[in-house]
């Protein structure tokens, strides 16, 4: 083949395809190998799929350093790609950039696929080569080398000009950190987002089109909250459409929408968010279905499931024979393109590594691994939600704690009936309209009731206006009272007077403690302690901090 009927790379271009990186089609080496074969792998496997460029004389970051390819060292290549079979026709030229002097190995999509070498077939996969191992990997490639991937069509009626939605390309030229001073179509052409003549590919459209679902209806996100465990009634119910990545950040935004967070604040810097399941594993889970899904499959949509107990996402198109052993440990996608550009936006962080790292964060985070069901024509995922002990539903009540062991059902206090607005305050009584000297509860059975309080009778001998344990302004240091002495005899427990001052206690010792583990600590029904509670907070004593259902108490700042 000579050098007319090929397109050579022009200076520019190359500059352009050092700056974007390797990917599907590109690989870069700082110099021939000092044994010629191994650069044949490489050669064997773009051949193997949608042909690419080696480009000798760039390193691993994109920097041009240049390369000199004597005569012996391009014999050498030239023998080394002999012995892929059946034959490949390769060339091989140089161009001089800025002074420096670039070898390029243009190697074209192979019609007579599977191209072998030495026995062994390789495949392109992301930004590397793999070779293909087990026969379950060599028969499902000899079952697709000759399919043509669903993001490499080319979408006819599709009007680049017209139809491309220029907002969320030019994000992805920031992330891909791309120059936006080249022409969209040199731009979509190095991508290999369009073909020789200038027609977007169905990735094109997918990743960069206003409305793909126009053209593809079945390519969109289907999110659905279904109340309790079963898939009966439904809660919410949206479909979201527009450019992959934009389907990804509104299905994201969705589920977080659906999830439990606290925040943790700690000194005065910003809160912490911290997710009942760490948001990286739906990241990941996403941009697999988006990338891996199979687009030939018209009757099916990527559906994202969210249950009480569990978060679902699933997509048509199970795993591909070859990867089946190796789940978890390899990656072959059905759509090259379309991964490729998730890969360039850096939303992929390695080949095959997506897998283990759900499972990380899922073990981090002291959750059940993720559940895979990769049989069939569909592959999900399955995240367990955290398990709430509490018989009431947390999800109505911020202020019932999921640990908490108090029985609300039990507690004299009738919260249903409480006029107080429990969504809105976490404690529930400091702007109680309720008195609580009037409270209908039955203050003469109620310990904090001090007119029939044993220890405030008319015959003890502690006066207990001038006790400086029972002012309602005190701030006694606790360790020195000699009344709260750990050696003390008194049962502080049964002491309802000194109830309040120990509650006070436990927060200067573990700010940001819940009311139910205040609750335990004082052996008081949850409703008590959250009087002692509502009184110190009167007092400007304490305050509290974070979200209704995991926040705590603190010491008030001054």
């Amino acid at each position: 083949m000579s050098s007319k009927e090929i397109q050579v790379l022009t200076p520019e271009r190359i500059k352009f395809i050092a700056k974007t990186g390797e990917g599907h089609n590109v690989e870069f080496k700082i110099r021939i190998p000092a044994k010629a074969k191994d650069i044949s792998q490489e050669i064997c496997a773009f051949a193997n799929s949608e042909g690419g460029y080696l480009l000798v004389g760039i390193d691993d970051h994109g920097i041009i350093k240049g390369a000199d390819i004597d005569n012996s060292k391009r014999s050498a290549v030239q023998n080394a790609i002999r012995y892929i079979s059946p034959a490949i026709n390769v060339v091989i030229y140089s161009v001089d950039v800025d002074g420096k002097t670039v070898w390029v190995i243009d190697v074209p999509s192979g019609k007579d696929k599977p191209y072998v070498l030495l026995g062994v077939i390789y495949v392109r996969n992301g930004c590397n080569s793999q070779k293909l191992t087990t026969s379950d990997e060599i028969r499902s490639f000899f079952q697709n080398s000759n399919r043509i991937y669903f993001d490499a069509v080319p979408c006819l009626y599709f009007d680049i000009n017209e139809e491309l939605d220029k907002k969320n390309f030019k994000k992805f030229l920031l992330e891909s950190s791309i120059s936006s001073n080249i022409s969209t179509q040199q731009i979509l052409s190095n991508l290999q987002a369009i073909d020789e003549s200038g027609i977007i590919k169905n990735g094109g459209v997918l990743f960069f089109g206003q409305q793909p679902e126009m053209f593809f209806p079945h390519a969109i996100v289907h999110c659905v909250r279904f109340k309790g465990t079963a898939k009966v009634h439904i809660i919410d119910d949206k479909k979201y459409g527009g450019p992959l990545y934009q389907q990804y950040i509104q299905a994201e935004a969705w589920i977080k929408d659906k999830l439990e967070v606290a925040y943790i604040i700690e000194g005065t810097g910003p809160r912490k968010e911290v997710w009942e399941i760490p948001l990286t594993v739906f990241k990941e889970a996403i941009i697999n279905a988006l990338s891996h899904r199979d687009y030939y499959e018209r009757g099916a949509k990527t559906i994202i499931e969210v249950y009480d107990d569990r978060v679902e996402i699933t997509n048509p198109g199970g795993l591909l024979t070859g990867i089946k052993k190796e789940f978890g440990k390899k990656s072959l996608t059905r759509n090259p393109l379309i991964f490729g550009l998730f890969t360039r936006m850096n939303l992929v962080e390695q080949v095959a590594s997506g897998v283990p790292r759900m499972r990380d964060e899922m073990h981090e985070a002291g959750l059940p691994e993720p559940v895979f069901s990769t049989d069939g024509e569909f592959f999900s995922v399955k995240f367990i939600r955290p398990q709430k002990d509490d018989p009431v539903n947390l999800e109505d009540d911020p202020v019932n704690s999921e640990n908490d062991p108090v029985n609300l059902e039990d507690d004299p206090v009738n919260l249903e009936d409480d006029p107080v607005n429990l969504e809105d305050d976490p404690v529930n009584l400091e702007d109680d309209p309720v008195n609580l000297e009037d409270d209908p509860v039955n203050l003469e059975d109620d310990p904090v009731n001090l007119e029939n309080d044993p220890v405030n009778s008319e015959d003890d001998p502690v006066n207990l206006e001038n006790d400086p344990v029972n002012s309602e302004d005190d701030t006694v240091n606790l360790e020195d009272d000699p009344v709260n002495s750990e050696n003390d005899p008194v049962n502080l427990e049964d002491d309802p007077v000194n109830s309040e001052a120990i509650v006070y206690k436990l927060i200067i010792d573990k700010e940001g403690i819940p009311a139910p583990e205040i609750s335990k600590l004082v052996k008081k029904s949850l409703t008590t302690t959250k009087r002692y509670l509502a009184k110190l907070r009167k007092s400007g004593k304490i305050e509290f901090r974070g979200s209704p259902k995991t926040g705590g108490y603190y010491l008030k700042q001054k």
